[in-house]
Parts: structure tokens; C-alpha cells; sequence
């Protein structure tokens, strides 16, 4: 059993992989930025906290008060209400929750002296190339060209947390999530990824995989999941 401290445990991905953490014996402690937020945590077994991860000190604070093993990072800011589009100030807003909450989120990691840290991120920012892409194909288009302060914040929250000697890093590209608590039921554009999938595979992560890159998505897509497969012992299904 490890102690697993989850950022953003009431989103998407972090309410079915709470689930899967407590059913497989970790003590789990969950991040929202809401009292409802945390109200689900605790009722689904772990221990529910408020954390607005871009306040480093709240940050800090309570992960000190959980003394993870592993941290597990799947904070977005992506919510929104039904029929609502996902504008340009959206996707600006998730890009500071990536970079600087996973800025944050490191460090707390370092001070703590977790083993681990597991980081989401996305497997369609590929450049042209052939097909199917693994994780030693570039995200990041050579100078001079002029980096989208979006793509840039996926490529900074991948360096900080594989880059770091302090513990072992793990990056997660997920596919475009379907399913419960998505917004698809079915899936869209590939590379694609059922939501408890995903969440499988941070389960997986937890004690499976050497550090480095995953890219967790369905079969005979634009990206291969074959690392995934061998090491992390995961599959789509």
C-alpha cells in the first residue's frame, strides 16, 4: 500500500482513478478547488482538501499534512456547462493551470520527498510525420518558429516533471477522453482514450514503468501505445 496524493481528484479522470486507488489498498488524498469537490473525494474513501494548485503554499501545505509516496498530477481547467464552447480564454486558462500549477506541484513533490510523480498531458500534438507516432517523436517545432502558448505549456509541464532528479517522472499523454464525466460518450477524433482507461493506466503508473513518457490510447490510431503496453502492463481495454 502507498500513500498517493491526487491533484485535481475530482475532475474527469481523478474520480474514477480515486476510485481504483482506494479499491486497490492506497491511502488516498484528493485535490479540489471546491467543498463539493472534496465532499465526492471523501465519499468515494480518501480524504477530500480544497487546493487551488496555483497557491504554491496550499500546495505545500497539504502535502505535507498527506506525506505522499506518489503524487499524482490531473488538474485541467477545461469545465464547462453544458452547450457552453470551449473559447480561447478557456484554453488560455488551462495552459496557466499547466504551467504554473505543475510548477507547484514539483516542487511540493521535491520538498516531500515523494518517490513519484505522475503528470497528465495530451498525445495529439505531434509533428507531421509517419504514422503511428511513439514517444520519441517531436512536440516541439524547431526555431524559429513561434511556439502557441498552449502547445508550450503541454512541453513545460513534461520537461519540469521528467527532468527532475529529485524523483522519478512519469508524463501521461492521454488521447481525447470519451465517457463518463467527458464530453463525448463515444469516441471523436483519434488518437482517442475511454476516461477509466486513463485513469488505469496513473493506477498502473503508481508501482509499474520506468520513468519517462506514456502514450495512452486506443488501438490503431495516429499514436502507438506499445510502451504502455509492455511496460506499464496497461491496455485500452
Amino acid at each position: 500500500m502507498s500513500r498517493i496524493f491526487v491533484a485535481g481528484a475530482s475532475g474527469a479522470i481523478g474520480r474514477p482513478l480515486v476510485a481504483m486507488l482506494v479499491a486497490a489498498g492506497h491511502r488516498v488524498t484528493g485535490t479540489s478547488r471546491s467543498a463539493a469537490g472534496a465532499a465526492t473525494i471523501t465519499a468515494a474513501g480518501a480524504d477530500g482538501v480544497i487546493v487551488d494548485v496555483l497557491d504554491a503554499v496550499a500546495v505545500l501545505d497539504a502535502m505535507q499534512w498527506a506525506d505522499p509516496d506518489v503524487v499524482i498530477y490531473q488538474v485541467t481547467d477545461l469545465a464547462t456547462r453544458p452547450g457552453e464552447e470551449l473559447t480561447d480564454e478557456r484554453l488560455a486558462a488551462n495552459a496557466h493551470v499547466r504551467k504554473v500549477g505543475s510548477r507547484n506541484v514539483v516542487e511540493a513533490t521535491a520538498a516531500v520527498e515523494a518517490r513519484r510523480l505522475i503528470a497528465q498531458s495530451i498525445a495529439w500534438l505531434y509533428l507531421p510525420g509517419p504514422e503511428p507516432h511513439t514517444e520519441d517523436d517531436p512536440i516541439a517545432p524547431p526555431p524559429p518558429a513561434v511556439i502557441a502558448p498552449t502547445r508550450q505549456a503541454v512541453i513545460d509541464l513534461e520537461r519540469v516533471t521528467t527532468t527532475d532528479p529529485r524523483f522519478e517522472g512519469v508524463v501521461l499523454r492521454y488521447g481525447r477522453l470519451y465517457g463518463p464525466g467527458t464530453w463525448e460518450s463515444e469516441p471523436d477524433t483519434p488518437p482517442t482514450v475511454h476516461v477509466e482507461a486513463a485513469a488505469r493506466a496513473a493506477l498502473l503508473a503508481v508501482d509499474r514503468g520506468e520513468p519517462g513518457i506514456y502514450s495512452i490510447a486506443n488501438d490503431d490510431g495516429p499514436v502507438s501505445n506499445a510502451k504502455a503496453r509492455q511496460l506499464l502492463g496497461w491496455s485500452p481495454i
